[in-house]
């Protein structure tokens, strides 16, 4: 089984570039046109949130629009740049099937890899939280299956990553998250979006991993000194392949001209 995961796509209005700068809808467009010609193709595509810039109505149509090229099914939730209600009224329920309208929490079964998709958002806020109701959620879920390996997706990562965007943005709730992630070792890995770098980490007997953007790559500072900056990069996304052998293996694919391939 292989899932593909785009993030931070960060959508402006059409015609418009993203901070005046960044060309976020060719640079989603180019991504979907390359993960639509992978062989074999994905089974889905997950999008780990800041669909839009700005969480506007005219940034989530003009989304929207784009993501409808995908020629499998895909599956969305929120980050921090979208508007929740936005998200619930332009996705159709294929889409963000969630379970409830406080969080757009939901789960995708599949008999190779269960999904489940965690809402980390606060609105107005930059940082995430899982809440005490969501746990209880996840708990349940969790122990519905306990023996089917899973994997959960959420935009904010629930580690400190050495970048403004964790551990000054925090997250609330990380110890109730933590405390279920340990007792239920069939997740297989914790996949994220936000902090706009491919990340990776042990944590609490699971893996948690970020995506990179699409093409708008954090300048890394890891003594924290400087204001968030990005630099511009060749648009990229995730592989994640559930191996026959029970193996989830990650791969960051950068969309970009190369000179090949040649042989060893």
């Amino acid at each position: 089984m292989i899932i593909a995961q785009i993030s931070d796509t960060h959508i402006s209005a059409k015609g418009l570039k993203t901070y005046g700068v960044a060309p976020m809808a060719e640079n989603l467009e180019c991504c979907i046109n390359h993960i639509n010609q992978q062989s074999p193709k994905p089974e889905l595509v997950l999008v780990t949130g800041d669909i839009t810039a700005t969480g506007k109505v005219e940034e989530f149509k003009h989304a929207v629009d784009l993501l409808n090229l995908f020629e499998m099914p895909f599956y969305v939730i929120p980050g921090n740049h979208d508007n929740r209600d936005l998200v619930l009224s332009t996705f159709d329920r294929k889409t963000c099937p969630c379970e409830t309208k406080t969080k757009l929490d939901y789960v995708i079964e599949n008999p190779e890899l269960r999904m489940i998709a965690l809402d980390s958002t606060i609105p107005q806020s930059p940082g995430g939280e899982v809440t005490e109701v969501q746990g209880a959620w996840l708990d349940g879920k969790l122990s519905e299956k306990p023996t089917q390996p899973t994997l959960i997706f959420m935009h904010h990562p629930p580690v400190n990553c050495g970048v403004l965007e964790t551990d000054v943005d925090g997250f609330s709730g990380k110890d109730i998250l933590g405390e279920i992630i340990s007792r239920h070792r069939h997740v297989e890995k914790i996949i994220c979006g936000h902090i706009h770098l491919p990340v990776n980490t042990r944590w609490q007997g699971t893996v948690v991993s970020t995506a990179p953007s699409m093409g708008m790559q954090l300048a890394l500072d890891l003594k924290m000194k400087r204001e968030s900056e990005f630099v511009l990069e060749p648009p990229a996304y995730q592989l994640h392949y559930w191996t026959p052998d029970k193996n989830l293996i990650t791969h960051t694919i950068v969309v970009k001209s190369v000179d090949g391939p040649y042989f060893f």
